[in-house]
């Protein structure tokens, strides 16, 4: 005979004879395809504005840099929006799994959104890098005060920090991977393995983040493991959460050894 002796935290305690088993009760599949939305907003946009910029950017030269961004400086605005619209997709989905989550349990939860609100400030502020250029190019004062060659030179000064600043957002964008990754493993509604390559995503973006630093050319390898996130978000998508998953009373089986 089973019956249920409380609702604690988002978890439901049941007790069968002698014996007690705790039962995730999270799994929302409403809330975690809406996250998996999210994260496909966050993939295209992020993806957008990055290939837009590399089509207009050309790296170690100023001319022709400044000359494509007037040319095409609409679609670079374009791009500069699509990094804002991944950065508040970003920030909504922490929020949406956090939410997912927390029953699992919740400081940990509250880290992980931490670390992506951490990523989000600096990923904004450092887009203040890119709106720089546009300020440069369009206002006829800055061409007079600092003439052709250096306002070209700012271009790229500007879109160089805009690059590095990047990949000070992967610290915090790296680390947030590793909590929930333990979270999707714990859940019982989500398949381990999507955690444990979350996990492993989490070295991918270290990896670049120091190689832009330490080792300048080599920082594109770490894009391959950070890759591994991508199933996770598609799986929120696609199928959402499993069924109830039960988890054995740590206390239970203490006293059963």
């Amino acid at each position: 005979m089973s019956f249920d002796t409380g609702h604690i935290n988002g978890f439901i305690r049941r007790k069968t004879g002698d014996f007690e088993t705790i039962v995730i009760s999270n799994p929302n599949k409403n809330l975690a395809r809406a996250a998996g939305i999210l994260y496909l907003v966050m993939i295209v946009c992020g993806m957008a504005a990055q290939l837009i910029r590399g089509s207009l950017i050309v790296p170690g030269n100023g001319v022709v840099t400044t000359g494509n961004i007037v040319a095409s400086e609409s679609l670079f605005r374009v791009a500069f929006i699509s990094d804002l619209f991944m950065a508040t997709g970003f920030l909504l989905f922490a929020w949406a799994l956090y939410v997912l989550l927390k029953p699992v349990n919740k400081n940990i939860a509250l880290l992980f959104v931490l670390l992506a609100t951490a990523s989000v400030a600096i990923l904004c502020l450092n887009l203040l890098n890119q709106f720089a250029i546009l300020i440069l190019v369009n206002d006829a004062g800055y061409l007079a005060a600092f003439g052709a060659v250096h306002l070209n030179a700012l271009v790229m000064l500007f879109a160089d920090l805009h690059y590095y600043g990047y990949y000070i957002a992967q610290i915090s964008f790296g680390l947030w991977l590793a909590p929930l990754g333990y979270l999707v493993i714990k859940s019982g509604f989500l398949p381990r393995i999507l955690g444990i390559l979350l996990i492993i995503a989490t070295f991918g973006h270290l990896f670049g983040f120091l190689a832009a630093f330490l080792l300048p050319g080599y920082e594109s390898f770490g894009d391959l493991p950070a890759f591994l996130e991508i199933p996770f978000g598609l799986w929120l998508l696609v199928k959402g959460v499993q069924g109830q998953q039960p988890v054995k009373n740590p206390n239970q089986q203490a006293a059963i050894s």
